[in-house]
């Protein structure tokens, strides 16, 4: 593969923009549950659980969102990385062995740093 094209570039550029306002919007939306409470979320007025299983539900689902919350904010960091390869005219080149990454995975993880030979031994250690 050869240096991308500034169409190209554009191109990845939206995908990221997308991505990166989907991505915002569904870190917000977890915000603002976390802010209103999970008795709120529920329609249970009351400020604490009546039952052991409902407070294991509301504890499992605390649970959940910080972990949704931890996983999309991975997720804008790398979309924000990719943007800034893009306007450093580094983007589409491993950052390991400075091969260019296949369009293929391009498309696929549009914020992706490294080629597949790279991501493979990164993984495996």
């Amino acid at each position: 593969m050869k240096d991308l094209t500034s169409k190209q570039l554009e191109k990845y550029e939206e995908i990221l923009r997308k991505e990166k306002d989907e991505t915002q919007g569904i870190i917000n939306d977890i915000n603002d549950i976390q802010k209103r409470g999970a008795k709120d979320g529920n329609g249970d007025l009351s400020s604490y659980s009546m039952h052991q299983a409902d407070m294991g539900t509301d504890t499992d689902n605390a649970e959940r969102r910080v972990y949704l919350l931890e996983k999309e904010m991975k997720n804008l960091k790398n979309i924000n990385l990719a943007l800034k390869r893009i306007y450093e005219k580094t983007y589409g080149i491993c950052e390991i062995c400075g091969d260019y990454i296949p369009a293929k995975r391009l498309k696929i993880i549009p914020w992706a740093k490294l080629c597949i030979s790279c991501k493979e031994i990164e993984e495996k250690r």
